[in-house]
C-alpha cells in the first residue's frame, strides 16, 4: 500500500469468500471442484464434436461452441480462485489481478448474453421460417453475428474499468465475496463511484435486458407456432426442447438483472453471493446438458465417436 497525505491507498484486497464453518467449506469445494470439472468437460467435448462432426455443421452448433468457449472463460475465470478460497481463511489479491478478473467477467457474461439472444433467434427462424432458414442463416450471417457478439463482449466493460482504475481505494482492503464484482470493488473506494455507477448501470441495463426482450418475443412466435403443429407428438417434442431452453436462460437473465439492474440497497452480500452461483456455477453446468446433450443428433455423433475410438483408435 501507499500512503498520501490524507489516505492509505490499497494496491491488494483481501478476499473474504464464504464465511462459514471449515466443514461445510470443505463440502463445498467437493461440490464445485466436481462441477467445475463436469462443466469444463461438457463444454469442450460440445467444442471438438462440432468442429470434427460433419453432420453438425449447422448454425445452431456452431453457435453452441461459441456458447461453450464463453461458459469455459468464465467459469476458469473465477472457479479456481473460489476453490482457494475454501481452503484458505482469506486470499490476496492485487488492484490489477482484481480489474482483470472483473473485466473478463464482464466480458464473458456480456458474450454470452448476446449469444443466447442470436441462439433464440436462430431457433425461431428454424421453426417458425424453416423455408427460409437455409438462405437466412447461412455460414457469412452466421460469422458476422459471432464476431459482432464478440467484439460487443470484450468492448462492453471497457468504459466501467476505465472508469474505476481512476478511483482511490483507501477503506477497508476486504472484499466480501468470491470474485472481484463491481459492487463490492466500489464498497472500498473513498473516491465518489457515481459515474462509474450510472455508467454500469446503463451499459448493464442494454446488455441484459434488451437481449432477453429479444429471447422472449423469440420464444413467443416460437410457441405460437408450436400451437399449431398438426401432431400433438410434434407439438410435445419442440415445446419440451424450448421449454428447457427458456428456463435455463430465465435464470440466467433474472440473477444478472436482479445482480446489475436492478437497485441494490437493501440486498446483503450473502444473496449476492447466492445469485452469483447461479449464473457463474450452474447455469454454466447446465447449458451443455440442456441445450446438447438432450439434442439426438449429438448424442448419436458422441456414440459414433466413442465407437471408432474403441474400435479404430480414432474420432
Amino acid at each position: 500500500m501507499q500512503i498520501n497525505e490524507t489516505h492509505i491507498i490499497l494496491k491488494e484486497f483481501k478476499m473474504i469468500g464464504f464465511q462459514i464453518p471449515q466443514p461445510l467449506k470443505n463440502t463445498l469445494f467437493a461440490i464445485f471442484l466436481v462441477t467445475y470439472i463436469f462443466t469444463v468437460s461438457g463444454n469442450f467435448l460440445i467444442i471438438i464434436l462440432s468442429s470434427i462432426c460433419e453432420q453438425l455443421n449447422r448454425p445452431m452448433y456452431f453457435f453452441l461452441s461459441n456458447l461453450s468457449v464463453c461458459e469455459i472463460i468464465l467459469t476458469t475465470n473465477i472457479v479456481p480462485n473460489m476453490l482457494n478460497l475454501l481452503t484458505v481463511d482469506q486470499g490476496i489479491i492485487t488492484v490489477t489481478e482484481c480489474f482483470l478478473q472483473f473485466y473478463m467477467f464482464g466480458t464473458s457474461a456480456t458474450t454470452e448474453c448476446f449469444l443466447l439472444a442470436v441462439m433464440s433467434y436462430d431457433r425461431y427462424l428454424a421453426i417458425c421460417c424453416p423455408l427460409h432458414y437455409t438462405s437466412i442463416m447461412n455460414e457469412r450471417l452466421c460469422t458476422i453475428l459471432a464476431v459482432i457478439v464478440w467484439a460487443t463482449g470484450f468492448m462492453a466493460t471497457i468504459g466501467t474499468i476505465i472508469l474505476m482504475s481512476r478511483l482511490q481505494f483507501c477503506k477497508t482492503s476486504s472484499i466480501d465475496h468470491f470474485f472481484c464484482d463491481r459492487e463490492p470493488i466500489l464498497g472500498l473506494s473513498c473516491s465518489d463511484t457515481s459515474e462509474v455507477r450510472v455508467v454500469a448501470l446503463v451499459f448493464s441495463f442494454c446488455i441484459t435486458l434488451w437481449p432477453f426482450i429479444i429471447i422472449v418475443c423469440s420464444y413467443i412466435f416460437i410457441l405460437r407456432t408450436i400451437l399449431n403443429m398438426i401432431t400433438s407428438k410434434e407439438r410435445y417434442k419442440t415445446f419440451s426442447t424450448c421449454s428447457s431452453h427458456l428456463i435455463v436462460v430465465s435464470m440466467y437473465y433474472v440473477s444478472l438483472i436482479i445482480m446489475y439492474v436492478v437497485p441494490s440497497n437493501n440486498q446483503s452480500f450473502n444473496a449476492n453471493k447466492l445469485l452469483s452461483l447461479l449464473y457463474i456455477v450452474v447455469t454454466p453446468l447446465l447449458n451443455p446438458i440442456i441445450y446438447s446433450f438432450k439434442n439426438r443428433e449429438l448424442r448419436n455423433e458422441l456414440q459414433k465417436c466413442i465407437h471408432n475410438m474403441l474400435l479404430y483408435g480414432k474420432w
